[in-house]
């Protein structure tokens, strides 16, 4: 039985041939293949002789593999022209039956079992944006690890800077004495002298005080400040003490400093103690004052009211924050307590030890405005040593900070005068030689006025 010739199939047999898309010649062979499957399948009987393929000439021959006439064949594929709308604006509209390209997943998709876009597949990468059109990204600040170190350098500058430019302005004198001294001994002795210097002040500060423009020609505070590995002892010297003189006799020791200033008087007080001084410094009125004022004020505590006329004090008991011109009355007063001036070295003590707690407060250093008034303050009515040079001064300074063990030479009212004391022959000793071996200070021989404790 012979195989029917090959047609068109159903579904394109009621399609007119000219509207009948150019198939690809990939299909053509697919359906090739299919039909000699096709006649394989026959039973040999049923099975057409030859090759089993369309003979050339023939419409299957011609509609499988084209015809080589110079015009197309009646049922062969044509292409057929797109057209547009009538008005030729715009693309045509597609038509229901016209082959449509379908887009291409990528190689990636296809190895990754992706879907087609559309599906529910991995979002495609974005298309890069052009350079010129992406938005700068804002930096965020971040601190840069190199100028820490600047800036470090420039606080030490300025921290050095500030106390060596004032260092220039200080008043310095020859306080070296002449004739035998004590030899060099452990640790440093600065004497402190605060004198009644008064051509620093304002206006309205000697208004306050009720004290002319003078030059410093008398001393109520003579203090020895030691340091180093047995502590810090500040130890006063009360300005009635009587002290032996070249030649015969006797006189207060702040007489030395109105007939010889600080030659005499550093003269006066190695001789009474044994104690060689190191280093001099003449504090004034102003000096006190001023640098009190610019820590803001310092924290005193009277034990009574006090009320002094002659030093223009007049203050309630207990705590409280004053400001220069009190601070200094308080530490002059001597009219008021039973002592008299046993009492008012230790006030001395007291203002002395407040500014040092005040100096050491972190305010005072990281407060540039505030650290510069200080040393302005500080540097501006004082008197020292030519020997002394920045370190020690620096030195000096730092032993006026922090806790130091406070006394007033051990001493007894004097035989000649009641009005007058000496050193206790017996108790100051003890205090000296500590200071001299630079050891421990005995407890008993450190008292607030010099005096036994019961």
């Amino acid at each position: 039985m012979m195989s029917p010739p090959c047609t068109l199939p159903s579904r394109l047999a009621s399609v007119p041939e000219a509207r009948i898309p150019r198939l690809t010649r990939l299909y053509d062979v697919v359906r090739a293949s299919l039909m000699c499957r096709t006649v394989a399948s026959l039973p040999m009987a049923d099975r057409p002789q030859g090759s089993g393929m369309p003979e050339k000439g023939t419409p299957e021959y011609d509609w499988l593999y084209g015809s080589q006439s110079s015009g197309p064949s009646g049922d062969a594929t044509q292409r057929m022209p797109a057209s547009g709308p009538a008005t030729g604006r715009g693309p045509a509209a597609p038509r229901p039956d016209e082959t449509r390209v379908m887009p291409v997943a990528r190689r990636e998709e296809r190895a990754a079992g992706g879907t087609p876009p559309g599906g529910s597949g991995r979002t495609p990468t974005p298309a890069p944006t052009p350079a010129g059109s992406q938005r700068p990204r804002k930096r965020r600040w971040r601190p840069r690890m190199r100028l820490v170190p600047l800036v470090l350098l420039l606080v030490l500058v300025y921290l050095l800077g500030v106390p060596l430019y004032h260092w220039t302005k200080i008043e310095k004198v020859d306080a070296a004495p002449t004739g035998d001294r004590p030899g060099d001994q452990p640790g440093t002795n600065f004497l402190i002298v605060g004198s009644d210097k008064a051509d620093d002040l304002t206006d309205a500060q000697r208004e306050a005080l009720d004290t002319p423009e003078r030059g410093g020609t008398n001393t109520d505070t003579i203090i020895v400040l030691h340091t180093g590995s047995g502590g810090r002892t500040m130890m006063s010297i009360p300005r009635d003490t009587l002290v032996d003189v070249p030649g015969g006799g006797t006189q207060m020791i702040n007489a030395a400093f109105a007939s010889g200033g600080a030659p005499l008087l550093v003269q006066r007080v190695e001789a009474l103690t044994g104690i060689h001084i190191d280093h001099y410094v003449e504090l004034g009125f102003g000096s006190v004052i001023n640098t009190v004022d610019a820590f803001g004020g310092v924290e005193i505590c009277p034990k009574q009211d006090m009320k002094d006329p002659m030093a223009r004090l007049d203050i309630k008991k207990g705590c409280q924050e004053v400001d220069g011109i009190t601070a200094l009355a308080y530490s002059r007063s001597r009219h008021v307590t039973a002592l008299s001036d046993l009492d008012r070295v230790a006030r001395q003590r007291e203002v002395i030890s407040a500014i040092g707690d005040e100096a050491l407060s972190p305010w005072t250093f990281v407060n540039p405005l505030r650290y510069w008034q200080i040393n302005d303050a500080a540097t501006g009515a004082i008197l020292i040593d030519e020997g002394m040079n920045p370190l020690d001064l620096g030195r000096f300074a730092l032993a006026m900070t922090g806790k130091s063990q406070t006394c007033t030479m051990p001493n007894l009212n004097a035989p000649s005068d009641p009005n007058r004391i000496i050193a206790d022959p017996d108790r100051a000793p003890a205090l000296f030689n500590a200071i001299i071996d630079d050891s421990k200070v005995p407890r008993s021989a450190c008292t607030p006025t010099g005096r036994v404790i019961n």
